[in-house]
């Protein structure tokens, strides 16, 4: 009895030893990151059939086990997946949001300053300061909306750094899972199945970390290895084997890096943008798409909108020589970028429509072949609305005009139609001498000093068709009261006159052209209007402005542009467009802020349960510590006393 009494005692002795160095590893691994408080499992080693009954044999430890919910880890995972993405991407868009709400040398001060030096050359055309201003606020506007672009585009250039960085840490996490996976399987077999936990939670640990880098699934093997998935279910871990991602310039626009899939046959394909979800690279796809391209757009439509409206109107006036004026601005042109994995070579010319249907998407081109035609099929991405398919160039769609420069196509050749991105990038000033500024109109009216009647000519308006056939010279209009009509009229010239009611009418070249009072008399590109009575041979003129000094009406024109609708299909201003942007920058980092101070709250909660199970607690095991030494000391005593029971039965045999 002495002997089973003193295996029993050493059985005890062993297991509060085991439980001691459980919790002495507890303590010590409290603040590890990642760890699982960690219990031996005691059962008792039966029982051993006596006449008198079953007598007990002691305890033994069946395992030493983690306190682990496999359901719990895994909401977490994906909790810290979402805070790191919405982290992330709210860093990113309060930078954009900061540049663009600057109220004192922002893009919308200096616009207001250009306007208001435009009004300046209205009210004193002849001041050469007055010019000078109105180039030099020109030339602080196109800076700044230069710089602006400059700094978006340093924004993707860090964005293509972070991007860099990221695949590494998700390389470096997928290997040490692989080997973790082996390693895990390896011990598990030598040790007779038992768990190595703390591998286990390292495993775990790195997960967790690869899932703030970018959301991933997890499947566990029948064997206990892990398998990690991303995007839309491509393999990053499988078992002992780890892919590899690597961080490339996109085949449709060198000037994005993109996370491609090297997989365990050598292919390496490109991944989505959009499938990459949760993480700081999630984070980062998310605001490069939703909110740093569609800025850098915005920008570009509103400088390519500005300079197009005031280069137009600019055309229309003469300058201080008498001379039509040119281009006011530098003007950027639509970009079409061929796919680096076409097989034809194609290259589409790419120019602007209508400025006013420009919006802030970009476009996707896509060659198909449909019954041996090559259709080209046009997609805007921003909303992924189809714009129509084609089979003859050019192609029309939202302002822009695509034409073939060169090449031919192949079926599953692409294109990526950026048609503003490079406006605010390519936006200056081209005109630079004051005297060269088209403030006047060109055409100037007159009514003869000996005139009867209480007839007199408007002034002049002239449209776009006007610098192409300028007037040759003077034209003297004269009233037949016997007709009703003015004669005089270039005779090669037809007058269309368009009444209050928006009735119009055109005449031949070399005929009277009735007169109506405050009608609109139009020929060559020149719009006049006659109101009052005029006599019988009353004559009226129509010239050329040799000499801008005193007018400022195209200026008053070029000023007028402010409050023109002339962006998004004639339904907002510059401004206004403008403002629109400043607002929905705005309200996404806030939607953006929101969702983070939720989702944080979220990942606090399942971390606090999670942590409830698997945390280690000091005064718990401290409470342990006493409780199993108290056990080891027991356990002693039953030692000694089968010791003193078996000297004492060998003292009584002798």
């Amino acid at each position: 009895m002495s002997g089973s009494m003193f295996y029993t005692g050493l059985s005890g002795l062993g297991v509060a030893r085991t439980a001691l160095m459980t919790t002495a590893h507890n303590t010590a691994n409290a603040y590890t990151a990642g760890y699982s408080r960690q219990v031996a499992e005691i059962a008792s080693a039966g029982g051993i059939s006596s006449g008198s009954g079953f007598i007990g044999s002691g305890a033994n430890v069946l395992t030493v086990s983690r306190s682990y919910d496999r359901y719990l880890t895994a909401q977490l995972s994906a909790a810290q997946s979402a805070s790191a993405a919405l982290a992330t991407n709210g860093t990113q868009i309060n930078r954009i949001d900061t540049l663009l709400a600057d109220k004192t040398s922002g893009i919308s001060p200096l616009m207001q300053s250009f306007f208001t030096s435009i009004q300046g050359v209205a009210n004193t055309p002849a001041d050469p300061a007055a010019r000078q201003q109105m180039i030099s606020s020109a030339q602080a506007l196109a800076t700044k909306l230069r710089s602006t672009d400059q700094y978006l585009s340093d924004l993707n250039s860090s964005v293509n750094e972070q991007i860099d960085g990221s695949v590494a840490q998700i390389n470096t996490y997928a290997a040490k899972i692989a080997s973790l996976n082996q390693q895990i399987s390896q011990l598990s077999a030598v040790a007779g199945g038992q768990p190595p936990n703390d591998l286990l939670d390292q495993r775990d640990q790195l997960v967790s970390q690869l899932s703030q880098v970018v959301d991933v699934k997890v499947l566990q093997q029948d064997n206990g290895k892990y398998n990690v998935f991303i995007a839309t279910g491509q393999s990053l871990v499988v078992g002992d084997y780890a892919a590899k991602m690597a961080s490339v310039a996109s085949a449709a626009d060198p000037t994005r890096k993109v996370v491609a899939l090297t997989g365990f046959a050598g292919n390496t394909n490109e991944i989505d943008d959009s499938t990459l979800k949760g993480g700081v690279l999630g984070g980062l796809m998310a605001f490069r798409r939703d909110t740093l391209i569609p800025t850098q757009n915005s920008i570009g439509r509103l400088a390519m909108s500005v300079a197009d409206a005031v280069n137009a109107q600019h055309k229309l006036g003469v300058d201080l020589n008498g001379a039509l004026g040119t281009n006011f601005f530098s003007q950027s042109v639509p970009g079409a970028i061929p796919n680096a994995g076409n097989a034809g070579n194609l290259e589409l010319g790419a120019s602007l429509s209508d400025v006013s249907k420009l919006t802030t998407s970009d476009y996707n081109v896509a060659v198909t072949d449909v019954a041996g035609v090559l259709t080209y099929s046009v997609t805007r991405l921003s909303d992924k609305t189809s714009m129509g398919t084609f089979t003859t160039f050019p192609i029309t769609f939202d302002g822009v005009s695509l034409t073939a420069a060169s090449g031919t196509a192949q079926a599953g050749d692409s294109f990526l139609v950026q048609p503003t991105r490079t406006g605010a990038r390519d936006i200056d000033v081209l005109v630079r001498d004051p005297s060269k500024v088209a403030a006047a109109s060109p055409i100037v009216t007159g009514n003869t000093a000996g005139n009867k009647g209480t007839g007199a000519l408007g002034a002049a308006s002239v449209d776009a068709t006007y610098p192409g056939t300028p007037l040759a010279g003077p034209v003297t209009l004269t009233f037949n009261s016997g007709t009703g009509a003015l004669s005089g009229f270039p005779a090669t010239s037809a007058v269309t006159v368009t009444l209050a009611n928006g009735t119009a009418t055109t005449y031949p070249a070399g005929t009277p052209v009735p007169y109506t009072a405050g009608a609109k008399m139009s020929f060559d590109g020149i719009t006049v209007a006659m109101t009052g009575a005029p006599a019988n041979g009353d004559t009226f003129t129509v010239g050329k402005n040799t000499s801008g000094v005193s007018d400022g009406s195209n200026a008053l024109l070029l000023g007028a542009l402010q409050r023109k609708t002339t962006m998004a299909n004639g339904t907002t201003t510059f401004s206004g467009a403008y403002a629109q942007l400043v607002s929905e920058v705005g309200n996404r980092a806030m939607a953006v802020k929101v969702a983070s101070t939720t989702q944080d709250s979220v990942t606090g909660q399942i971390k606090a349960s999670q942590q409830s199970i698997s945390g280690v607690v000091q005064d718990e095991e401290t409470a342990n510590l006493l409780m199993f030494q108290q056990m080891y000391q027991a356990n002693a005593k039953v030692i000694q006393t089968a010791s003193t029971m078996f000297d004492t039965i060998l003292g009584i045999r002798s």
